[in-house]
């Protein structure tokens, strides 16, 4: 009897293939949840690694970085920021103007006495009442003023320059509030005392006008004294418009003689009538000759200072003034040679007298 060959090439039942289906459905699913996982993970790190990104730019943004920044700066010039206000920006302070503009800030004034010339060899001089102790110095003697000092930084550039200067000092407001803090610390000081003028932008605020009642013009003058109680001198800031007001000027000195101030009259203007009332008072004229820094040009200033020198060496003394301008402070540093002759002094130095 014949034996039957057997196969493995069975035919797979339907259960079989239904399995493999399965396995390879499985095997599908398995590899897309590792990819899944895998894309996963990836981008968890990314974003994790974004998110500290931007928690950084959030803590410090590039426009609140420059914020602090500028706030630093703020702080450290804060004094200074508040001028601008007033001053413009000073970075660009060679072109501000701290005072108006007159043609009389171009002109020389040399001190010269009308009564003098008139007088003949035989009329007899009436004798002066010296103002200030008499000083054995014959040199010619020029004194300098700094107007609308407010800053201790510049009082400190100032005192840096090398030699005497007399620091005129604006009476505090909002925009300088510690201008009579400030000069209280120095040896000698005036006070730039805000006056009407005929044009210009920036008033001072309680700036003198052109008609005040004597008690107003009384009440500043007395505030002053407390403000500054070392103070003599005071000079007129602008005042074109007041200085050149009779009625004004004649209240003006009653009320500086009452608190035992002296006026230094800046000659804003040709018609100022504080000579008049300076004899009507029995106080001395003292009074500028020189404004040294209308053009901010090394060369301009500079040769003003010689303007002023000269009149020194023919009158015996002279004044100059200028302004915390950063170009006229340099030229009054770099031109100490040009003053070796003379005896650069505060103007409480100067040889002033009063004429009966």
């Amino acid at each position: 009897m014949a034996k039957r060959k057997t196969t493995n090439n069975r035919p797979k039942t339907k259960t079989q293939k239904n399995n493999n289906q399965k396995l390879k459905i499985i095997n599908l699913v398995l590899i897309i949840l590792i990819l899944t996982l895998i894309i996963s993970i990836l981008s968890y790190f990314f974003l994790l690694d974004e998110q500290k990104q931007n928690i950084s730019t959030k803590k410090t943004p590039t426009h609140k970085k420059e914020k602090i920044i500028k706030k630093d700066v703020d702080l450290n010039n804060y004094a200074n920021e508040k001028l601008n206000k007033y001053f413009k920006n000073e970075i660009k302070d060679d072109n501000v103007k701290y005072e108006e503009y007159t043609e009389e800030f171009d002109k020389e004034y040399i001190h010269k006495n009308k009564e003098e010339k008139k007088q003949t060899k035989k009329t007899k001089p009436k004798e002066e009442i010296a103002v200030f102790p008499k000083n054995e110095d014959t040199k010619p003697k020029l004194a300098i003023i700094i107007d609308d000092v407010t800053l201790q930084r510049q009082v400190n550039t100032i005192q840096n320059i090398g030699y005497k200067i007399t620091m005129s000092f604006l009476p505090p407001t909002k925009q300088h509030p510690d201008s009579a803090k400030i000069a209280q610390n120095l040896p000698f000081y005036m006070i730039h005392f805000p006056m009407q003028a005929q044009s210009f932008k920036f008033e001072e605020r309680g700036t003198l006008h052109v008609g005040d009642s004597y008690k107003r013009i009384e009440a500043k003058v007395a505030n002053l004294r407390k403000l500054y109680p070392n103070a003599t001198f005071t000079n007129n800031h602008t005042g074109s418009k007041f200085t050149s007001n009779d009625k004004s000027m004649d209240y003006l000195f009653k009320a500086l003689k009452e608190y035992n101030f002296l006026f230094v009259d800046s000659r804003t203007t040709a018609k100022t009538v504080a000579k008049k009332y300076s004899k009507k008072y029995n106080m001395p004229y003292i009074s500028r000759n020189i404004f040294l820094d209308n053009k901010q040009e090394f060369n301009y200033i500079q040769n003003q200072l010689k303007k002023a020198i000269n009149i020194a060496k023919k009158s015996g003394y002279a004044i100059a003034i200028g302004h915390p301008h950063s170009m006229t402070l340099k030229v009054l540093k770099e031109s100490k040679p040009l003053l070796k002759d003379l005896n650069l002094v505060y103007v409480k130095e100067l040889p002033i007298s009063v004429k009966p």
